[in-house]
């Protein structure tokens, strides 16, 4: 079998080329950061997860957004679209350590490293996408159990809150009532001592007479 080497050049040059490629897409997103962009007001920011030129401003201009973040709430509310997330950090692009956290409480990083076992050929795609919604389902169970709890807490203190103010109402008006009770006993002995020389004095005149 006669072998066309042209055609085993071009391949290998080909593939070359791809590498090359590859490479210099691993290089131009190692400079691309995965940060947060601050926003909103002051003493009450929320926050975008964004994509941007490592040499840019932190609130300056950026690639993409992937996310929100706002700490304001309790717990604080994080939205992100993971796939986006993923493909940034598969080309190469840099979390910063908060970013880092945040992506990972929605389980991008999770994402990112059940689908390197898939390029290793350690997993399939389903069994990948089988772990990952099983993480979902628990993690969002938890967050749905601490939900109710921080209600739990606030239906507690709200009732706590409640029964002071009823003993304090309650208190207020006994007070109220031994004032008036008090007011009542006073008038009702002046008036018993008025009747008591009254009749004294009529008394007397009739003694006199």
């Amino acid at each position: 079998m006669k072998i066309n080497e042209g055609f085993i050049l071009k391949r290998n040059f080909a593939a070359l080329i791809i590498i090359e490629v590859e490479y210099l897409t691993k290089i131009i997103f190692m400079s691309v950061k995965l940060r947060l962009q601050r926003h909103g007001k002051k003493g009450k920011p929320f926050y975008w997860l964004v994509a941007a030129d490592a040499r840019a401003k932190r609130d300056g201009k950026f690639l993409e957004k992937v996310g929100i973040y706002n700490p304001n709430t309790n717990p604080a509310i994080i939205e992100l679209d993971i796939d986006s997330a993923v493909k940034w950090l598969e080309n190469g692009a840099q979390p910063t350590d908060t970013a880092r956290n945040i992506l990972s409480t929605k389980g991008v990083m999770l994402k990112y490293h059940l689908l390197g076992g898939v390029r290793k050929g350690a997993l399939t795609e389903e069994q990948a996408e089988e772990k990952f919604q099983a993480w979902i389902a628990e993690k969002e169970g938890k967050v749905q159990a601490e939900k109710e709890g921080l209600a739990a807490e606030a239906a507690a203190a709200a009732a706590k809150v409640l029964e002071a103010e009823k003993e304090v109402n309650a208190k207020r008006e006994a007070d109220a009532a031994a004032v008036q009770a008090e007011a009542a006993a006073a008038a009702k002995a002046e008036e018993e001592a008025a009747n008591a020389e009254a009749g004294e004095d009529t008394a007397e005149e009739a003694t006199e007479a």
